[in-house]
């Protein structure tokens, strides 16, 4: 079990207190001298030694609707480097000869607006949607989600306030820029960490940013072939897709 800095300093408070009312309450003779007490450091190395970047902290089976149909797919949550970074990974195994087969992969930036709310703004939702049916009816198709990488990677509070900039006219880009914020601040060691975890280090990878192509191939992942998520653009979405394909290279 890892416990926290303060968890640990209170511990190791409790230790001395321990220590110091054995010594003082322990059956001694009679002396006019008061008993002393000596506080002992306790070392915490025992608990704190390493973390574990990844941690697998649960699994389950996860019935899911999908277009009115039931379909029963492999959860599993992971705790990363520390409490705000999980992620869920959702996997539909191959079975039999079909447990071999590469696995098709789509690591998904969480989007409350889009995944929740059902925003125009954005293709989140749309790609979301499409991965998930794609993964349905493929052997070893593997959805992993990150929460983390909300506003790609700035938060939900930093996305409104670059929303609120696009509104005067700035693009994605430039808004971000604005509120001194990076372009894109998302970062993929969990979701490689959990592929690896799976046994998934060769993937066919559904994405349209080449910057997580790369990511991933860094951190050990061996892209062999990129899936295009292609999504109709709409009226809200239009000028933020052209954006994203002129600005920051996806293959839209």
């Amino acid at each position: 079990m890892v416990y926290g800095g303060a968890r640990l300093a209170s511990i190791s408070h409790l230790v001395k207190g321990v220590l110091c009312y054995n010594m003082s309450t322990a059956a001694t003779p009679p002396s006019k001298e008061p008993v002393k007490t000596e506080e002992i450091e306790m070392p915490l190395t025992g608990v704190q030694e390493k973390k574990l970047d990844t941690d697998l902290s649960a699994r389950t089976m996860l019935p899911i609707d999908l277009d009115g149909r039931e379909v029963v797919l492999e959860a599993r949550a992971y705790q990363g480097k520390d409490e705000h970074t999980q992620a869920m990974a959702l996997i539909n195994r191959g079975q039999g000869k079909e447990a071999g087969e590469i696995p098709l992969v789509r690591v998904h930036s969480g989007c409350v607006t889009g995944d929740i709310f059902h925003s125009l703004r954005c293709d989140c939702r749309a790609q979301l949607e499409a991965a998930l049916q794609r993964i349905a009816q493929t052997p070893n198709g593997v959805l992993i989600y990150l929460p983390f990488h909300e506003g790609r990677g700035i938060g939900l509070f930093k996305k409104i306030k670059a929303y609120a900039l696009q509104d005067q006219g700035l693009d994605t880009v430039d808004a971000n820029i604005e509120i001194g914020e990076p372009i894109d601040a998302r970062e993929y060691e969990l979701a490689a960490e959990i592929l690896h975890d799976l046994g998934f280090e060769k993937i066919r990878l559904m994405t349209n940013n080449p910057a997580k192509i790369e990511a991933l191939e860094e951190a050990g992942i061996a892209i062999v072939d990129r899936v295009p998520v292609v999504v109709r653009p709409g009226m809200h979405n239009e000028h933020y897709l052209d954006t994203k394909r002129r600005r920051m290279a996806h293959k839209l």
